[in-house]
């Protein structure tokens, strides 16, 4: 019981800090990631085509608004939960996407999952109900 208890109080302010910033970072990069997606850039579709995606600007397009409502939501206290998840299961299709295609295990394929304890790292730190969810103390 002890271990729910020290979970859910408060976090430090530098822990709370630390999951700010980690989550900010998320939240940049997909940002720039889902609307680099939106305008028909050549560097998109040939990058897409590069990975086995079709070239055309509205599957890089829809990809952008996924990525950029999913990011929204985990941006949002109130839906950061649920964001979480969307941009994790993103994040598992790049993943499966690198593997499809043989790119390099650490550099590409490992990404995601970079991305992903980014995340929920992030999230960890800055939301007591996720601490109550998954205590991580001895």
């Amino acid at each position: 019981m002890s271990n729910i208890n020290a979970s859910t109080q408060t976090a430090s302010t530098r822990a709370l800090w630390a999951g700010r910033i980690m989550s900010g970072l998320i939240v940049l990069f997909m940002i720039f990631d889902g609307v680099i997606k939106l305008p028909p850039l050549d560097i998109v579709t040939q990058t897409m085509t590069e990975i086995g995606w079709p070239a055309d600007v509205g599957t890089a397009r829809l990809l952008g608004i996924i990525g950029l409502v999913s990011t929204a939501l985990y941006a949002w206290p109130r839906t950061s939960f649920l964001g979480a998840i969307l941009l994790t299961a993103y994040f598992g299709g790049a993943i499966a996407t690198h593997v499809r295609i043989g790119n390099p295990l650490f550099s590409h394929t490992f990404f995601g999952i970079y991305l992903g304890l980014l995340l929920w790292g992030g999230l960890w730190l800055r939301d007591p109900r996720l601490r109550a969810l998954l205590p991580f103390s001895g």
